[in-house]
């Protein structure tokens, strides 16, 4: 099979480009390297550099392309508060951008990176796919635009799509010298380094936590799942477990060795309370479940942080 993963040389796409060339998949990957890595795309896959909103770009990505799986995008949160509309460009125009490429070139499938924050503060938790989505970001509204656009191509166009709603995803590769850098590197940069890790808010906010391998573990379920389960379908992706912040912590200080002695700030705009997966929709559809527990694959992350970002 011939695949396109676009954010190849991001955290999560390129465990996805590996395990797909250690399968023996053909696989080419787009990426800007606006925040992905070029060290980081896997050695035999083919690299193309560039915007996913650049519709030439994408086209030559994507020709002989059977499954697409798009992952390129401008995360986090606190970044499109700041530069919404640079994230719309890169998420929505980007995703139209890809979407329309892929229908062109006569892919089959299409899978499609989206997100808990779709649905906010959900009332209902741990929250199913059906719950009311109230969007508190800009990051949330495009990857809902996203999610929109992944069903009309459905219904109007000869290409599957399935979207997939990650929550907080961890793993080795996810780096903590960004100033957009998701709180499990920074915790254990943190603590790793001896200083007192950052808690926006008082620490009782919760969330889902799923390692890397699973969410690789479920594209690859939804690209081979039969069309009547899969196509046009919004799927969440996680363990279906909620840990608070200082839950983390207490984790993180347990494998590392230490007490973590956080220092407390304000919320950060556009955080949700509590955010936790009702998983059972996935494994109906796709027959996937979460493997890797949270103590297992923090293990894995400061393994992977002691080796590549070692301290003094």
């Amino acid at each position: 099979m011939r695949a396109l993963v676009t954010g190849g040389a991001g955290f999560i796409g390129s465990h996805l480009a590996a395990t797909l060339i250690e399968r023996g998949d053909d696989v080419v990957v787009l990426d800007s390297l606006a925040t992905g890595h070029r060290d980081n795309v896997p050695e035999g896959a083919a690299f193309v550099e560039g915007s996913v909103a650049d519709p030439d770009v994408v086209a030559t990505a994507v020709a002989g392309c059977e499954v697409v799986f798009h992952l390129g995008a401008l995360g986090a949160v606190a970044r499109s508060v700041a530069e919404p509309l640079t994230s719309d460009t890169a998420n929505v125009r980007g995703t139209l951008a890809v979407l329309t490429a892929a229908r062109d070139a006569g892919v089959r499938r299409l899978m499609f990176a989206s997100s808990s924050s779709v649905y906010g503060g959900a009332e209902v938790v741990p929250t199913p796919e059906s719950a009311p989505l109230r969007p508190r970001s800009p990051y949330a509204v495009t990857k809902l635009t996203g999610e929109h656009y992944c069903r009309v191509f459905a219904e109007l166009f000869e290409l599957e799509t399935v979207a997939l709603r990650y929550f907080n995803v961890f793993g080795p590769r996810q780096r903590p010298d960004s100033v957009y850098a998701a709180v499990i590197p920074l915790f254990a940069r943190a603590l790793l380094d001896g200083t007192r890790p950052f808690v926006h808010g008082d620490g009782q906010q919760s969330r889902d936590f799923t390692y890397v391998s699973d969410v690789v573990a479920a594209n690859l379920a939804a690209a081979d799942a039969p069309t009547a389960a899969a196509n046009g379908k919004v799927f969440n992706i996680a363990g279906g477990y909620q840990h608070s912040l200082l839950d983390l912590l207490a984790e993180l200080g347990r494998i590392v060795g230490t007490t973590p002695d956080p220092e407390f700030g304000q919320a950060r705009a556009g955080d949700v309370r509590h955010s936790c997966a009702d998983p059972r929709a996935a494994q109906d559809a796709l027959g996937f479940e979460c493997a890797v527990t949270l103590g297992t694959g923090l293990e894995r992350t400061i393994d992977w942080m002691r080796s590549q970002l070692p301290t003094p």
